[in-house]
C-alpha cells in the first residue's frame, strides 16, 4: 500500500484509535482493581478494630466496678476509662470517615468509568462518521476520476496510435510474432 493512498492513512488512523481504546480499557481496569483493594483494606481494618472496641468497653466496665470498691483508685481509673472511651470514639469516627471516603471514592470511580464509556462510544461514532465521510467525499470521487483518466488515456492511445499494417501483403515470421 502506498503512502499516497488515502486508505493507507485511514488504516493508520484506525490502528491508532484502536490502541487508544485498549489503553483506556487497561486504565479502567487498573482503577477498578485499586478501588476494590481500598474497599477490602477498609473492611479489614474495621474487622480488626471492632474487637478493640469490645475490649475497651469491657475495661471501662471493670474500671467502674473497681472505682466503687476503691475510692482512692477510682479517680485514676475513671480518667483512664474516659481516655479509652474517647479513643474508642475517635476510632469510631475515623472508621466512619473512612467508610464515607470509600463510598465517595466508589461513586466517583463509577461516574468516571461511565464517563469514559460514553467517551469511547462517542469516539467510535465519530470515527465511523469520519470514515463514511472520507469514503463519500474522497475515495469514491478519486475512483471516478481514476476511471475517467484511464478512459482518456486509452482514448488518446487510440487516437495517436500508428496506423495498422495492411493485411494484403505477406509478412516475415518475425513480423507476425505477437509479443
Amino acid at each position: 500500500m502506498s503512502y499516497d493512498n488515502p486508505q493507507f492513512w485511514m488504516m493508520i488512523a484506525s490502528i491508532v484509535i484502536a490502541i487508544c481504546f485498549v489503553a483506556m480499557a487497561f486504565a479502567l481496569i487498573a482503577i477498578a482493581v485499586t478501588v476494590k483493594r481500598v474497599v477490602a483494606t477498609v473492611r479489614n481494618v474495621e474487622e480488626r478494630v471492632e474487637p478493640l472496641f469490645e475490649k475497651v468497653n469491657a475495661i471501662g466496665e471493670q474500671g467502674k466496678l473497681i472505682s466503687v470498691q476503691f475510692n482512692d483508685i477510682s479517680e485514676n481509673l475513671s480518667t483512664a476509662t474516659r481516655h479509652f472511651a474517647e479513643s474508642a470514639g475517635l476510632i469510631r469516627e475515623e472508621v466512619a470517615e473512612l467508610k464515607l471516603l470509600v463510598g465517595q471514592t466508589a461513586i466517583v470511580a463509577k461516574d468516571k468509568v461511565e464517563m469514559v464509556s460514553h467517551t469511547i462510544d462517542r469516539t467510535q461514532l465519530q470515527v465511523i462518521s469520519t470514515t463514511d465521510f472520507i469514503q463519500r467525499k474522497v475515495v469514491e470521487p478519486a475512483r471516478e476520476i481514476a476511471a475517467i483518466m484511464a478512459g482518456v488515456r486509452k482514448g488518446l492511445e487510440v487516437l495517436f496510435a500508428p496506423a495498422p499494417k495492411q493485411i494484403d501483403r505477406v509478412y516475415v515470421e518475425d513480423e507476425m510474432f505477437i509479443g
